[in-house]
């Protein structure tokens, strides 16, 4: 008979009384900690005897679904790799991704400052896979559903549709809610009740609290595990603040995880903030490494090459008003290369107008020449017959010599 003995934690033993540990073939501890007035469960394998068993500590969660279990990462890196490539949502940036946008079950990092553009872009994630007939989920931890909604209408984006057509799903919730591992617990069961083929989780950065960063790489890790077996495209942002705005590194450790790494940044100059995109890596296939100016608008996003001026990369007002120079120069330049060339034209007509009047001049001259040249041979004609009849008139001799018979 299987017997299930439950026990209350002693002072110094795990039970009241320290035996049941010792005669139970298995022993689960759960614990129920409180930490920064957030309450986590957690669940742990003592021992089993006779069989190998995970060691480590479990998050777990009581739901409608009963009792739901995370492990703390998958044993091995054995997920599959998907060749196949999906859009970004952003043409300009599917360009600057080899052509063909990221590939499937990717994890892509999108980081940077305040009011760069970061959720913008990862709607467009969403969006993209929308318009392709994927379901897609975001994980919202800054705006309401609503508040999501109506703030990307005013960049293009009408999520609306995909949402009454049950192709989008907005999980909006505070990091303070629960626990990261609660949190955990959570998306792992609206991933495997909703199938998404993308996931967008916004921002990873505001699941910390005070110095509980080094909890979320392994948290981290437990979701990105569950994504790349599932085949699912992930899209995390993270928000840059303080030193580190100015350097390449992400809040939480996590750039080593990912597939692909999107930098975003304000550029502050002559009194104005722009905003400037670069891949900083994508495994497995052909990026661009240049700079571009991210441009946002009611018609989506858009990525246009940073002008290089004479010292610097220039962007914004900058940009366009030395782009202007640079038309108007080119303008002028093309004025003077046109009027160079009506010079020439002008030349060249005039020296042929001059080639033709010596031809003409040079055919009146040889007509002269045959003229003179056919009136001597006229007057020698002349000349010979008149010689002739004389000769004859006279009896004497032609003027060849030769005695008239």
């Amino acid at each position: 008979m299987t017997a299930v003995i439950t026990g209350e934690r002693g002072e110094n033993t795990l039970t009241r009384y320290g035996l049941e540990e010792y005669v139970a073939d298995c022993v689960i501890v759960l614990d129920h900690r409180v930490t920064d007035q957030i309450s986590t469960r957690r669940l742990r394998v003592v021992k089993y005897r006779g069989s190998a068993h995970g060691t480590n500590e479990y998050p777990f969660l009581i739901g409608a679904h009963g009792i739901s279990v995370m492990p703390i990462t998958s044993m091995g890196l054995d997920h599959p790799a998907p060749t196949t490539r999906l859009s970004t949502g952003v043409p300009s940036l599917d360009e600057m991704l080899g052509g063909k946008g990221v590939y499937r079950g990717s994890s892509i990092l999108i980081s940077g400052t305040p009011g760069t553009g970061k959720s913008s872009l990862a709607a467009h994630f969403a969006k993209a896979a929308c318009e392709r007939g994927d379901k897609a989920l975001i994980f919202a931890y800054e705006e309401s559903s609503q508040q999501l909604l109506r703030n990307m209408r005013s960049i293009g984006l009408d999520l609306r549709k995909y949402l009454d057509s049950g192709l989008l799903q907005i999980h909006a919730s505070r990091p303070s809610l629960q626990g990261l591992e609660q949190h955990l617990v959570t998306m792992h069961d609206v991933i495997v009740s909703f199938k998404p083929d993308v996931v967008v989780i916004d921002p990873i950065t505001n699941l910390s609290i005070n110095d509980r960063d080094h909890e979320i790489k392994p948290t981290l890790m437990r979701l990105i595990d569950l994504i790349k077996r599932k085949q699912i495209t992930a899209v995390f942002t993270s928000l840059i603040t303080g030193e580190s705005a100015d350097i390449e590194t992400s809040e939480v450790g996590v750039s080593s995880l990912m597939d692909t790494w999107l930098l975003l940044r304000n550029v502050e100059e002559n009194g104005e903030r722009n905003r400037t995109m670069f891949v900083l890596k994508s495994r497995g296939m052909k990026h661009s490494n240049q700079v571009r100016e991210f441009l946002m608008s009611e018609r989506g996003i858009d990525l246009v090459d940073a002008y290089i001026g004479p010292d610097r990369v220039l962007t914004g007002t900058a940009r366009m008003i030395q782009e202007e120079r640079t038309e108007a120069s080119s303008q002028l330049r093309r004025m003077k290369d046109e009027r160079h060339r009506s010079e020439l034209r002008n030349k060249r007509m005039a020296l042929l107008a001059q080639i033709e009047a010596l031809k003409s001049e040079a055919a009146g001259l040889e007509a002269d020449s045959q003229f003179s040249a056919a009136q001597s041979a006229a007057d020698d004609a002349a000349a010979e017959r008149s010689l002739q009849r004389m000769a004859t008139a006279r009896g004497k001799k032609a003027s060849n010599g030769k005695e008239r018979k």
